[in-house]
């Protein structure tokens, strides 16, 4: 299989393979609702995606993103004490789309729809902590950014 993307559940952690061989392992949060598909559930989706769209390609580490725009702030503690509770998307997005009809794509249990990314985050990693998302450092998901396209596959698994 060409390059592709692992996300375990269980063990946090997301590796990049190609033709069978890792290349990349990076630890990773995903949802603290656990995993399911359905809108509305904040879970993290399992089965079959692909990278749909990369936003974010020469933005510095730190931008903040809202609705996948940069907002010209740069996250930094200040900014975070001001707004303790904000779901903070960083650095890079990489848009998810489910390819399993009925599983992850399409009606309730669209992964697009309910815009599921891979991104970077100033929270800690190696334990469930977001609300649906697959968050990464943002050293990582700068490095990942680079060395995956649109169209790449990406399995989550519990």
């Amino acid at each position: 299989m060409p390059r592709h993307i692992r996300v375990s559940i269980s063990r946090q952690t997301l590796e990049l393979f190609e033709d069978g061989a890792l290349l990349r392992a990076y630890p990773v949060s995903t949802s603290r609702f656990g995993a399911g598909e359905r809108a509305g559930s904040f879970k993290t989706p399992r089965g079959r995606h692909r990278i749909r769209a990369m936003i974010g390609a020469g933005q510095p580490a730190g931008t903040v993103f809202v609705g996948r725009r940069p907002t010209g702030e740069q996250y930094a503690e200040q900014l975070a004490c001001a707004d303790p509770q904000r779901d903070w998307i960083l650095t890079r997005i990489l848009w998810l789309s489910g390819t399993e009809i009925g599983r992850n794509r399409l009606g309730e249990v669209d992964s697009m729809r309910r815009y599921i990314y891979i991104h970077g985050t100033p929270a800690k990693l190696g334990r469930p902590a977001s609300i649906g998302c697959i968050r990464m450092s943002n050293e990582d998901v700068i490095e990942l950014f680079d060395l995956v396209s649109p169209g790449t596959v990406v399995e989550i698994e519990e």
